[in-house]
């Protein structure tokens, strides 16, 4: 069921009561009715979820916990998902509630941390649930803002962990983006937490208009009002003007058959034209003129998103080299300000190889990138420059999407694809709807707008379907991991702890799935039922007589497919053993017919050998085993040339003319292969079901067949009723499943002790390290990896536990700094190597492999060098750099913690203050 523009679950929300009247009146505008029902659920004593688009204001229900936590004398935390957002709430909680009630924890920052209300990120909450911290003591509320985040696949289970971990009289206030499984995951938070309800509200504050921009000119993308902008969904007619302008754009980029014409195609077909003087605008427009054209229709500032690090920064190059000036002289004078307070702290070296002139010169003109490749610092400026409404557009990666508040007037997309790292993907209606959420501001625009830009090949309808659909499921990323694991056991020990991963999210979204299934099962079993009465024969048991004709050919089946099995097996062996000059016979495919061996081809992968071979046809083809249904059977021999080159037509002819010499002189009557007999136990088991098959009464009946037909039907449902049976014991318990394996893994290496029941010294130790390699970092300790390294060595150890490479963005191969650390390496790889296999022994995915990437990186920088020359000798964006040197800190911090007193602590903490300095000191309270 879609839900209605404001919908609430049953019960119904209470009246609201006076503690929300006082609240509300600090508003100076009245409060939206969907924001009333949720504060008056919580002032009722019940949980909330709040789903709700983006700039609708949810935050306000959050506020009234923290407002009732103070009025109530009771402890609030507010969380969020990132850094930036932490900041961000505190200041605004700060302004609402004053500094001396408001603190703030991020991991690094710690402000007024015994404050009444504390803001902080996700992961020190779940991290404090784990230690059992005092700081929990009178704690009364819960704010988890952005709790869709865990859908996210790398952080998405530490939301799951907090709700499940959370004492039962904490009030969880949920807030959401739109979502269109909100019942499914209210109904969870229900089950694990108590009395939840639901407020949906599909209603923008801001009604959004829909465009698309083709050439210089902004079309409507609806024939009437946008879905959108509407107060209830409708179906929107697309505009037909823009239907005829694809019509017409489509001649150059697909044939009559609807077909994509390739590159050289559509280049003739627009000199043709040219040449006709039938140029036809270019309907595809310049970043600089949408920028221009968005200026002169009054919808600035907008975010304009381009799915490209590298395409943010060369659109604001563009830009700049265009003359565009989009700010007055008051608004630069402003921009300088916040663009020289970016640059305090930081030498003038740093700032040189940050590109800082070019990024104040583009900021001050209303023009600037954010993406994750840029230094926090100057993220947080651009976007500063936006909420002050300084900065006019913003060139964006898909990750501002996600990020802080930063609304905007417009919201432009460039194209409507993106690399998800594996492939250009078209993106999807939730992904849409996220992206252009970010128009219309709340309190100063009247409409919003989203502005899609005409590109060679577009459908205006495929554009409509993005813009009227809603769809964005949440889906549960929630996996136990060693250091989940290993804080569970500790805290409820096993079989408690096995029970809570029961009730994650993940698991009750897989049980969901399971009924349908089970549904399917039950109903097959009736039909499977039916089927065998009507097979019934008076002549005698024909379930009986039918399973004996299954069982037969059952084996045959199985028979065919061994000797399938054992012929490619020998077509491999056969393969292995060619010769230059080899006469064979190809069996089968397009090459049937007769061979001489050229190169056997087994010098690299001897389980795949590909042998060049030369036809009869004089044709030289590259083989394999795939052409060997049977292995091939030699006839005959003669010489190759030792210097015989393929790329020689000479070569070629001379090598043809002995071969067919050859041939003709060869018998090649009795040159088939002879495959091999059944297996005689496989045989003697046939006949004997054959025997028993004779000898049954059934099988004297007259309407045999007849019956055979529905005995078969109800065999075949049979089958596939066992295989919707497997399905179902797959999905039950899998998490439960999982966290057993590890378990089981933990026992074997000595962090729970042999009953499994609690947690080791070793695995006290597991407990405080939270990395993705939880498990290698902590064998590594045990070891001794890190004992003999010096600080600036064990940093760039470390970061291989935490570094990885985007792809195959590195230009060259890494390589570790030192011999020293080069040791501790392969040492620590060792140890990944043991673990994989381990967990393959216990069927668990592999971690992932260590990753070197940012290894010389780390000890360049440990070691002082300059940032300049770390950057370009490891091809690395100032934001990058950064964002990894934090997580290596974090680690180190982990590391510390977890060895106890001794080298690798003191060595830990010493990298820590090596790292800290120039742009990742400065930057090091910025949000990723």
């Amino acid at each position: 069921m879609s839900p209605t523009p404001q919908q609430v679950t049953p019960p119904q929300v209470p009246e609201p009561g006076p503690a929300y009247a006082e609240f509300a009146a600090g508003f100076a505008f009245a409060l939206d009715p969907y924001q009333r029902d949720g504060c008056a659920v919580v002032e009722a004593g019940a949980g909330v979820l709040i789903a709700a688009p983006t700039g609708a204001g949810k935050t306000v229900v959050g506020e009234f916990a923290v407002f009732l936590a103070l009025r109530q004398g009771r402890r609030c935390f507010y969380t969020t998902p990132i850094k930036a957002l932490s900041n961000q709430k505190y200041h605004d909680l700060v302004e609402r509630f004053g500094a001396q009630r408001v603190g703030l924890l991020t991991g690094d920052t710690s402000l007024n941390a015994d404050a009444d209300v504390v803001v902080m990120t996700t992961e020190v909450l779940r991290n404090m649930i784990y230690a059992n911290s005092s700081a929990l003591r009178n704690l009364g509320y819960v704010v988890m803002d952005e709790v869709h985040y865990l859908a996210d696949r790398f952080r998405g289970a530490v939301w799951e962990e907090v709700i499940i971990g959370l004492a039962p009289s904490v009030q969880l206030v949920s807030l959401s983006a739109t979502v269109s499984n909100a019942e499914e995951f209210g109904d969870w938070l229900a089950e694990v937490r108590g009395d939840v309800r639901v407020v949906l509200s599909e209603r923008r504050p801001v009604p959004l208009f829909q465009h698309v921009m083709a050439g210089r000119r902004l079309y409507d993308l609806f024939s009437e009002e946008a879905p959108t902008a509407s107060v209830l969904p409708v179906a929107g007619e697309v505009n037909p003007e823009l239907l005829q302008l694809a019509k017409r754009d489509s001649r150059l980029v697909r044939d009559d058959s609807r077909h994509r014409r390739g590159r050289r195609t559509r280049e003739r077909i627009e000199r043709n034209a040219q040449q006709r003087g039938d140029r036809g605008p270019n309907l595809v427009p310049r970043r600089d003129g949408a920028v221009e054209k968005l200026e002169s229709e009054g919808l600035l500032p907008a975010i304009y998103f381009i799915f490209s690090r590298a395409g943010c920064d060369q659109a604001v190059g563009q830009l700049l080299h265009s003359g565009l000036r989009l700010t007055s002289p008051a608004e630069r004078e402003r921009l300088d300000s916040i663009a020289d307070s970016v640059a305090a702290g930081l030498s003038p070296d740093d700032l040189a190889a940050l590109g800082f002139a070019t990024f104040r010169e583009g900021l001050r003109r209303g023009i600037a990138a954010h993406h994750a490749g840029m230094l926090p610092a100057f993220k947080e400026a651009v976007e500063q420059g936006f909420v002050e409404g300084l900065v006019k557009v913003v060139f964006a990666t898909e990750t501002l999407a996600l990020g802080i508040n930063m609304p905007a007037r417009s919201v432009v997309l460039e194209k409507l694809i993106k690399y998800n790292g594996e492939a250009h993907v078209d993106i999807t209606p939730g992904e849409y709807t996220q992206l252009t959420g970010r128009a219309g501001r709340r309190g100063i625009d009247v409409e919003g707008h989203a502005v899609v830009l005409w590109q060679r090949d577009i459908d205006p309808r495929q554009v409509a379907g993005l813009a009227s659909r809603r769809t964005y499921p949440l889906r549960s990323s929630f996996s136990p991991t060693y250091n989940m694991t290993v804080n569970l056991v500790g805290r409820v020990g096993r079989e408690r702890a096995r029970g809570l991963l029961e009730q994650s999210f993940a698991q009750y979204q897989t049980d969901r799935s399971v009924v349908g299934v089970a549904r399917a099962v039950a109903r097959n079993t009736d039909k499977i039922a039916a089927l065998w009465r009507d097979a019934a024969c008076e002549e005698g048991d024909l379930e009986e007589y039918a399973r004996l004709r299954a069982e037969i050919s059952r084996l045959e089946g199985e028979a065919a497919r061994n000797r399938r099995t054992d012929r490619r097996a020998e077509s491999i062996s056969a393969l292995l053993e060619l010769a230059p000059g080899d006469i064979i016979g190809v069996p089968a495919g397009r090459h049937e017919g007769w061979a001489v061996v050229v190169d056997p081809g087994v010098r690299k992968d001897r389980g795949n050998p590909s042998p060049t071979v030369m036809t009869q046809e004089r044709q030289l083809k590259k083989l394999s085993v795939h052409d060997f249904p049977s292995p091939p059977v030699v006839v005959g021999r003669m010489r190759v040339p030792k210097h015989f080159d393929p790329r020689q037509a000479k070569d070629r002819r001379h090598l043809s003319a002995a071969f067919q010499s050859k041939l003709a002189g060869l018998d090649t009557r009795e040159s088939r292969y002879a495959p091999a007999a059944m297996d005689a136990e496989a045989s003697a088991r046939i006949a004997e079901l054959r025997s028993a098959v004779q000898d049954h009464p059934a099988h004297s009946c007259p309407d045999r067949e007849t019956h055979a037909r529905a005995a078969e039907k109800a065999l075949r449902l049979e089958r596939d009723t066992a295989d919707l049976r497997r399905q179902v014991e797959r999905r039950s318990n899998t998490i439960a499943v999982r966290f057993d394996k590890i378990c089981a893994v933990l026992t074997g290496l000595g962090y729970l002790t042999p009953d499994a029941e609690r947690v080791t010294q070793a695995g006290a130790m597991l407990a405080r390290i939270y990395s993705e390699l939880d498990l290698v970092a902590s064998e590594s300790i045990r070891a001794g990896v890190f004992d003999e390294l010096n600080s600036a060595e064990l940093a760039a150890v470390a970061s291989s536990l935490t570094y990885e490479s985007r792809g195959a963005d590195a230009k060259r191969p890494s390589r570790m700094p030192n011999r020293s650390i080069e040791i501790a390496q392969s040492s620590v790889r060792h140890i990944w190597r043991d673990l994989s296999l381990m967990e393959r022994d216990h069927k668990l995915d592999a971690s992932r492999e260590p990753d070197i990437g940012f290894a010389e990186a780390t000890y360049a920088w440990a070691s002082g060098q300059d940032l300049a020359e770390v950057l370009a000798e490891n091809d690395l964006t100032a934001g990058d750099f950064v964002r990894s040197m934090r997580m290596v800190i974090d680690l180190l911090g982990q590391l510390a913690d977890a060895a106890g007193a001794g080298v690798v602590r003191t060595r830990a903490r010493e990298a820590i203050d090596l790292l800290r300095r120039g742009v990742v000191g400065v930057a090091y309270d910025e949000d990723d």
